[in-house]
């Protein structure tokens, strides 16, 4: 397992997937390593659910910190393809944070899921003396729809084009650069550039309005492990080959100076806002209208193909072997990073 960061699929094949709990029929889709979500029936429609971290950074302001830690949650579930409309949440606040500042996050939280048709549910608040910056809770998203409906990152096929939203990095520089601009020896319109990166780490309506749009057949967000993370987990779920040109990715103002200066790649660094969408040939131009329509930056930047020798050998999900698949950028190999540099660098500025 890694230092920092998501576990490693090694580490899942061994302790996680072979341990679940009950076997229960309902569980249409358990965890999956590189599948962001679960799905249930229930009655015959599947609950698409989602789990992660709430992290609340109060030096980019507490209202829009919410914003973005609610996105992080409820894009796990709308990159199926159904609409999140339920959510339990729970705050371990620490004992810092004081009740107006609560109150800020708890208000942007409700205006959002207000926006979105999102109902809170269920929840738990507290403080506690252990707890700390930025991880102050965690949260489930929920959505209900058809089970046709649904599009799962390794459903990728043979003849999809592949679309990319935003572009690399956009969450690590916008972050980093609004956290330690001082450390960063960059002129100030650069600066000034990156920070308005995170603008751009919002991905629910755009993963929507692309389902909508489609056929859309697979969604992956950018996160951990950047694009080439992302490009690696699709491609293996569905053993296919992804061959991505490079000179298409967008890659937006800001991203190249600090990952240069920070001598981060950009391809490995978490992209949060930046989605992967695999989609049938006949739809890629009313996908990328319908981005465009949003004001989302979006480019086709390759393509989906078979593999000639029937890919490698790799463990999947269940703890068998299954065939794996490959990214190829430019006709070179693109390998999983693995681990996250962003995670170094903050590190790094933070002093740690």
């Amino acid at each position: 397992m890694s230092d920092l960061g998501k576990i490693d699929r090694t580490f899942f094949d061994r302790h996680v997937a072979p341990n679940l709990g009950a076997d229960r029929s309902d569980v249409r889709l358990g965890p999956s390593h590189g599948v962001d979500f679960g799905v249930l029936d229930i009655g015959g429609q599947a609950l698409v659910t989602a789990t992660d971290p709430v992290s609340i950074l109060p030096s980019i302001g507490f209202e829009r910190a919410a914003r973005f830690a609610l996105d992080l949650i409820l894009a796990d579930v709308a990159v199926s393809g159904v609409s999140p409309s339920h959510l339990s949440i729970c705050f371990t606040l620490p004992e810092a944070m004081t009740d107006d500042e609560f109150a800020t996050v708890w208000e942007a939280i409700h205006a959002e899921c207000a926006a979105l048709g999102v109902a809170i549910v269920t929840g738990h608040t507290a403080r506690y003396s252990d707890s700390s910056y930025p991880w102050v809770g965690a949260a489930t998203a929920m959505g209900v729809g058809d089970h046709d409906a649904v599009v799962r990152p390794d459903g990728a096929r043979e003849g999809d084009r592949l679309v990319l939203t935003t572009g690399p990095a956009v969450e690590a520089v916008g972050l980093l650069s609004t956290l330690f601009p001082e450390q960063l020896d960059l002129p100030d319109d650069v600066i000034a550039a990156a920070q308005d990166r995170l603008d751009e780490v919002y991905a629910v309506r755009d993963a929507l309005a692309a389902a909508a749009a489609g056929p859309v057949t697979a969604v992956h967000d950018v996160t951990e492990g950047g694009l080439a993370g992302a490009l690696n987990e699709m491609a293996d779920g569905a053993g296919v080959r992804f061959a991505i040109d490079r000179d298409p990715v967008p890659m937006r103002p800001g991203v190249r100076e600090v990952c240069d200066a920070l001598e981060m790649d950009p391809w490995a660094a978490t992209s949060c806002g930046s989605l992967v969408i695999a989609v049938d040939p006949d739809g890629v131009d009313d996908v990328l209208a319908a981005l465009e329509d949003r004001g989302t930056v979006a480019a086709e930047i390759g393509r989906v193909e078979s593999i000639p020798d029937g890919g490698k050998d790799v463990p999947d999900d269940r703890g068998d072997a299954d065939a794996g698949g490959e990214v190829l950028v430019d006709g070179d190999r693109l390998e999983h990073p693995g681990v996250d540099p962003s995670w170094a660098a903050y590190a790094e500025l933070a002093g740690e």
